[in-house]
């Protein structure tokens, strides 16, 4: 699953589409782990845009489970936004809004994590 992103001022949105499910689990986190990767050297916060997801299955909450402890190892603060009432249905069943914060909109999460994000954003 490639995996597209914006740069917001000092902050990343990366925005997956689709399912995230077995089939699309393994492609999403090397494309995440290089997001992670460049997020790490450049000390900026990750937003995981998820308006585009459309579903997410165990194996994509366990590959989401597993980026939230690499970036955590890695000193990324990274949080959720725009998620579809199924997938955050799926969130609150699962109780993953314990494990990221989470946000209505990208706007949202930008000025959660940066001002200057929030900003850009605005800009366009």
């Amino acid at each position: 699953m490639p995996v597209p992103h914006r740069n917001y001022a000092n902050a990343r949105a990366v925005m997956p589409s689709g399912r995230l499910d077995h089939a699309s689990c393994e492609g999403f986190r090397s494309d995440l782990a290089e997001h992670l990767d460049g997020c790490a050297a450049a000390a900026q916060p990750m937003v995981l845009d998820l308006s585009g997801l459309e579903y997410v299955s165990s194996a994509g909450l366990r590959c989401l489970m597993l980026a939230a402890k690499e970036a955590g190892a890695k000193n990324v603060r990274m949080v959720v936004a725009g998620m579809q009432p199924v997938v955050a249905e799926i969130f609150q069943i699962s109780r993953f809004h314990l494990v990221f914060d989470i946000f209505p909109s990208l706007r949202d999460a930008l000025a959660a994590v940066s001002p200057e994000a929030a900003q850009a954003f605005d800009r366009g």
